[in-house]
């Protein structure tokens, strides 16, 4: 048993980035006692440590390092922290993070603990740990699984649809819906892919007429724990919440307050300290629920009860951390959950990605982005009109979170339409369209969503999202923003004309190298187009020193703005014509993980021939076409490689289709 006796924070290491490290820095910088703050970063993924402000700011090797246990431990100690704080994702649910940090370094995670973490980060357990406590699970396997066969003779006795579920997934990520037995071998193989340990179960799906609701706990460790009201979050798409509001849309507050005084009761039975969300699926119609899962962290949606509550969710949790309880924080009393919060509250995530192409992740730099303002509406993000972000495939596409609230659900809803109309984001493609269509929506106003409502209704809130978004047009065009030079001005600002030249020295910053400084001359000849800084075109001279004089070679280059890194533009990799009916090319940027083709096999239209990795996404590369391969791609890294968008994966020798492009299914 690890324990950790509660003291004062001194230093604190905020172990995560996005909008949800602002939030933390921001609650901790405002504790009546100064806490000493410290973030880590990337090179390419910053702008939370401008936001958020800390003290300090620790530059991490790559975006790996966020899941790098030993690493973490050895900063926290370098840098004496006494409290390290996980946010949500990455580690946040790891009992090995809370165990070495202490074990190690005597260094305590804010969280519920090392013997609650073992308890509920497992969702196996967690099932069991519901049973103990008589509340109502849906039917599954007991133990961990790792064959079909297994999972086959399971589901022979309570039929499909099933849930093939890794123990150790979250956000979308080791879950898989399985609708018939020819389905059951790839899901099975695919969720243990995203599992951590490999380790999986399944159980019974409960699909139409249930609303996913989620009970906010909160305790102290002694026992003591209290409920601060419900989200409902049915508005999913691949199993990742895209709005969630509360109080939720079961109007049968008999209903809630039974699942709500089924979660505090698990939560009493194990002690819980801390944050925590218990999760329930909830059919109306029936009066039934099921226990899902329990989220051991700080959630996404805090943000809403925040706003029913008027409490600070996180400030409260890093003040039972240090040995507060729930009277010393103003929790003495429960509320009825009989009866609704006076006030409502929408969150919407506008997240960088296409909806119309199975919600693939947008890749790219911002160059504009508007957010909304205004009474009762608030916006946590990373993002900023005056930073220049990129979104890249190495974390979460989620831009921001707007969150409206207001004293009933037509006023909410009216006011969440009127922030999305004021939401501008360019460079990326996003889900603003879709967030309007939902809004905008008949079914939604009055409440008649479900978990599997979203992903019906896909086209038809596209279109009516797009509908939305014509019909109101801004009056006055903003300026365009230029995230590089960090200031805001129209392109046509930046004027080139034929016949201006530069003169460029060039010098090594290593000073230890020897090489002298040189002078080049880059002269414009002819401007081709003209949109600085996000592309331009033109013809130039460019004159370099010479042992026996000036060389000038002239060019035509085409320069355009991108998060690429520079070691992905140099690489070796082929470029593909989409011209070419021989050719499959990567139809988006990322980590190609495993090419499962060579020359000489013969393949099949449909076949799977690749999988690139994405975000949280995985996404396989199926030829469009039957044919033999020619030449596949070969690896010099087996680990996988960064590649770009149309890079060539593989040429075929012939084809039998005339069907052009590679197309995709995505897995989350």
């Amino acid at each position: 048993m690890i324990t950790q006796p509660p003291s004062p924070i001194k230093r604190l290491l905020v172990v995560n980035r996005g909008e949800i490290a602002v939030r933390i820095l921001q609650a901790a910088r405002e504790l009546l006692h100064p806490v000493e703050t410290y973030a880590v970063y990337t090179v390419d993924d910053e702008t939370h440590v401008h936001l958020g402000n800390p003290h300090h700011a620790l530059l991490l090797p790559s975006s790996a390092s966020y899941m790098d246990i030993p690493l973490l431990v050895s900063i926290a100690t370098e840098h004496m922290i006494d409290a390290v704080h996980p946010g949500y994702g990455f580690l946040s649910e790891s009992s090995e993070l809370v165990r070495e940090m202490w074990e190690k370094a005597k260094i305590k995670v804010v969280g519920p603990g090392y013997e609650v973490l073992e308890k509920t980060g497992d969702k196996l357990q967690a099932r069991q740990l519901a049973k103990a406590c008589k509340v109502p699970v849906l039917p599954g396997t007991h133990i961990p699984k790792d064959s079909s066969e297994e999972i086959s003779r399971f589901t022979a006795k309570v039929g499909y649809p099933v849930m093939i579920k890794a123990i150790d997934g979250g956000g979308g990520r080791g879950i898989r819906l399985v609708e018939t037995e020819t389905e059951l071998q790839k899901a099975v193989s695919q969720t243990i892919g995203e599992s951590l340990s490999g380790k999986i179960f399944v159980e019974k799906a409960a699909r139409g007429g249930f609303h996913h609701v989620e009970v906010q706990i909160i305790g102290d460790g002694t026992g003591q724990v209290r409920h601060l009201w419900e989200r409902d979050c049915s508005v999913q798409r691949r199993y990742q919440k895209i709005v969630e509001c509360s109080p939720s849309l079961v109007r049968d507050r008999s209903l809630v307050a039974e699942l709500i005084e089924a979660a505090v009761k698990i939560g009493a039975a194990i002690r819980y300290s801390s944050l925590g969300t218990f999760e329930f699926l909830v059919n109306e119609n029936t009066r039934q629920f099921y226990f899902l899962e329990i989220n051991p962290r700080i959630q996404v949606e805090h943000t809403i009860t925040e706003q029913i509550t008027s409490l600070d969710l996180v400030r409260m949790q890093l003040l039972l951390f240090q040995g507060l309880t729930l009277q010393d924080v103003g929790l003495a009393c429960t509320a009825d959950a009989r009866n609704a919060p006076s006030l409502v509250s929408i969150q919407m995530r506008l997240c960088a990605e296409e909806p119309e192409n199975k919600f693939l992740p947008s890749v790219g730099k911002i160059k504009q982005i508007r957010l909304p303002s205004g009474n009762g509406i608030r916006v946590d993000t990373h993002c900023s009109q005056t930073l220049s972000t990129s979104v890249g495939p190495d974390f979460d596409n989620l831009l921001a979170k707007i969150i409206v609230t207001g004293a009933d659900w037509d006023e909410t809803i009216r006011k969440a339409g009127r922030a999305l109309q004021d939401t501008k984001v360019e460079g990326v493609k996003t889900n603003l369209e879709l967030l309007q269509g939902i809004i905008g929506s008949q079914a939604f106003y009055e409440q008649r969503v479900d978990n599997v409502w979203l992903e019906s209704e896909v086209d038809s809130l596209l279109e009516t999202g797009r509908e939305i978004r014509e019909a109101r047009k801004p009056a006055l065009e903003a300026p365009a923003f230029s995230g590089s030079s960090h200031t805001i001005a129209r392109s046509s600002h930046v004027l080139f004309q034929k016949g201006e030249a530069w003169s460029i020295d060039l010098s090594p910053i290593d000073r230890q190298a020897s090489h002298e400084q040189s002078s080049h001359h880059l002269l414009l000849q002819k401007i081709l187009r003209n949109e600085f800084p996000n592309s331009i075109a033109a013809e130039i001279a460019y004159t370099i020193p010479g042992s026996t004089g000036p060389h000038t070679t002239h060019y035509r280059i085409k320069a355009t703005s991108t998060p690429n890194s520079a070691a992905s533009i140099s690489s070796n990799h082929r470029r593909g014509d989409p011209n070419n009916e021989r050719h499959i090319l990567s139809p988006m940027s990322g980590k190609l993980i495993e090419v499962l083709v060579d020359a000489g096999d013969e393949i099949e239209k449909g076949q799977v021939i690749a999988f690139v990795r994405q975000m949280k996404m995985e996404l396989e590369v199926r030829s469009p076409k039957r044919g033999r391969i020619r030449w596949a791609f070969q690896f010099e890294d087996q680990a996988g490689e960064e590649i770009a968008e149309g890079v060539l994966l593989a040429e075929l020798e012939y084809v039998s289709s005339k069907e052009k492009g590679a197309t995709l299914l995505g897995k989350l």
